[in-house]
């Protein structure tokens, strides 16, 4: 019985590695077919792409603009002092129009140093042996600059708030815009028509093509939309606005517009 064992030892071996060498054969046979799809999606889907758009109308209820005052003195102290004068006055009138604290910002506040170029063209040539002059800037005082954000809910009397505050002395009133406080609800409408629009586009174009809708793969939104700027008061105009009128200055209507693109898979 002991002369049996090594023909089975060597039988057993040989049967091993025979399913050894199938088992490597066919996976070997599997990785050569797969050289040709390399690169290639094996997952990929027929797809078709529609688009659509939408339009909310909405009526502005917010008109923000900005002023600003620069004054200059040959102390910072003295600067700051008739700034704050000037400042303290315009955010008044502001707030005696009913304007709340939370509307009212500061966009900057800057204090630089003011120079004064000085070109000797006083100078008159005396001899040779005189110094020819020499231009230089020379340090004459300090620039301090304020410039205030203010935003009115009570959109009826933006034109004569606009107006008072040109009239109090500032240096610049400008970027008087109206726009939509909430523009969300109306984006959110938008959004909602273009959808309805692309997802008929869709079922339309499926029949036309004789295929099924299966679901959608991918989606993408683009929101537009932009406040109305009014061309403000600056410079002379502002210092003139105090024995003028209020303007009359009509808000309109702003449209709010969505583009939506929906891909959609298909068979």
């Amino acid at each position: 019985m002991n002369n049996n064992i090594p023909s089975r030892f060597w039988n057993a071996t040989i049967g091993t590695l025979g399913l050894l060498t199938i088992f490597l054969v066919i996976i070997s046979i599997k990785e050569i077919k797969s050289i040709g799809y390399v690169g290639v999606n094996l997952n990929s889907t027929n797809m078709v792409t529609v688009q659509g758009s939408g339009e909310a109308v909405a009526i502005p209820d917010i008109a923000t603009f900005s002023f600003s005052v620069t004054e200059t003195a040959k102390t910072v102290a003295d600067a700051q002092a008739a700034a704050t004068t000037k400042t303290n006055a315009a955010l008044k009138a502001i707030k005696d129009a009913g304007v709340e604290d939370r509307d009212v910002s500061t966009e900057s506040y800057n204090i630089n140093p003011h120079y004064e170029y000085d070109s000797c063209a006083t100078y008159s040539y005396v001899s040779s042996t005189v110094p020819p002059c020499r231009s230089k800037s020379v340090l004459t005082g300090y620039d301090v600059s304020q410039s205030i954000r203010v935003k009115v809910r009570k959109i009826e009397d933006a034109g004569a708030l606009f107006t008072s505050i040109g009239g109090l002395g500032v240096q610049n009133v400008s970027g008087l815009t109206f726009s939509v406080d909430e523009p969300d609800k109306y984006q959110a409408e938008a959004r909602a028509e273009a959808i309805a629009k692309a997802q008929t586009k869709a079922k339309e174009l499926a029949k036309q093509l004789d295929v099924s809708l299966v679901r959608i793969v991918s989606f993408n939104d683009n929101d537009n939309y932009y406040p109305r700027p009014i061309y403000g008061l600056g410079g002379d105009m502002a210092m003139e606005a105090k024995v003028s009128s209020a303007p009359s200055i009509p808000a309109g209507e702003q449209k709010i517009t969505a583009n939506v693109t929906i891909t959609y898979e298909i068979r």
